[in-house]
């Protein structure tokens, strides 16, 4: 996604950023890949009674590991050729996963905002059924919008995420992509969190929620954060290097900044997928409750050292006492 001039040399620029897609992609693909893996094999294992949250949580560790899954493919097509084809191909999943990410995200926000906001109603309506459609809709819409990618590349023979035609950058195309895949979202996290905080600050009895609470408000505001921190860049960036496309910014210094910042950003947005796991999954009340710890320590021995660490059995006790409505965060 890089931008090409005669009047620019990007080569320095793009050496960097690859020196630093290497290094930080490679550790994100093999954490994450284990992470999201493990989740997935005690969802589907050990929670026997499926919920709206599992549902949004299965789908969202496939679409983490989708999208690990691609980046070898990134890393490598990024400094070989390859038909257009194939890239557009790749590129798609690449976008496909992390955008179907951001909306289950999004998803499981507004479920909690709602089962805190009206705990009865949000208790009764626990059924999977209507998570699985909205799982369904949100990978319909997002494979459906990633169909123009095929039609992006000038050439038959090319880099990937590099090169593609002037169409890709299109001003409607991108504030379609900035407004529906970032700045809805977003507004939506921003405000069902700042909902949920509020709600659970001025809760009665603070005296005996207290920690429970502390837990509670500790999850939704890390959620919100890793969301602006992987997210908010390379929306940022995709808007700058717009700019440039459209000669808006003709600089040269500042277009290979631009170049670098976006390919940094993409890095750090890859980021979420081990963060999902590790907020997310391992956050959960039935996953605590319906997993035998000795079994995944058989399993998966590296959790051993962290079974008997003080600090682990301490936010196992904070966690576990949140109430229903917010185990899910």
């Amino acid at each position: 996604m890089t931008n090409r001039s005669e009047e620019c040399n990007f080569t320095s620029i793009d050496s960097l950023a690859k020196t630093l897609q290497f290094g930080i992609s490679i550790p994100t693909f093999i954490l994450g890949l284990v992470l999201n893996t493990l989740a997935l094999s005690m969802f589907c294992c050990f929670w026997k009674k499926q919920t709206k949250t599992s549902v949004y949580m299965i789908n969202l560790a496939i679409a983490d590991v989708l999208l690990l899954l691609s980046l070898p493919l990134k890393l490598y097509y990024s400094v070989t050729e390859a038909p257009g084809l194939l890239c557009a191909f790749i590129e798609s999943l690449y976008f496909v996963n992390m955008y179907g990410s951001i909306f289950i995200i999004v998803c499981i926000t507004v479920d909690r905002y709602i089962c805190i906001r009206h705990p009865f109603e949000g208790r009764a309506n626990q059924s999977p059924k209507c998570a699985i459609l909205i799982c369904c809709f949100i990978w319909a819409i997002v494979w459906l919008c990633s169909s123009p990618m095929y039609v992006f590349h000038k050439d038959e023979n090319l880099k990937c995420f590099h090169n593609m035609s002037e169409k890709a950058w299109s001003i409607p195309l991108i504030v379609s992509v900035e407004i529906f895949g970032f700045l809805i979202p977003l507004s939506a996290m921003v405000f069902c969190s700042a909902q949920n905080i509020s709600i659970l600050l001025n809760q009665k009895s603070r005296d005996k929620k207290k920690e429970e609470d502390s837990g509670s408000l500790r999850v939704i505001t890390i959620n919100l954060v890793v969301f602006l921190v992987c997210f908010t860049p390379v929306h940022l960036g995709i808007c700058l290097q717009c700019l440039v496309r459209q000669h808006v910014i003709e600089d040269c210094s500042l277009k290979q900044n631009i170049s670098l910042f976006i390919q940094v950003s993409m890095i750090f947005a890859n980021l979420n997928c081990c963060l999902d796991a590790i907020f997310y999954y391992f956050a959960a009340k039935e996953f605590r409750e319906k997993t035998n710890m000795k079994t995944v320590i058989e399993l998966c021995p590296v959790f051993k050292p962290c079974a008997i660490r003080q600090d682990c059995l301490q936010w196992k006790n904070i966690s576990s006492s949140a109430p229903t409505c917010l185990a899910g965060l």
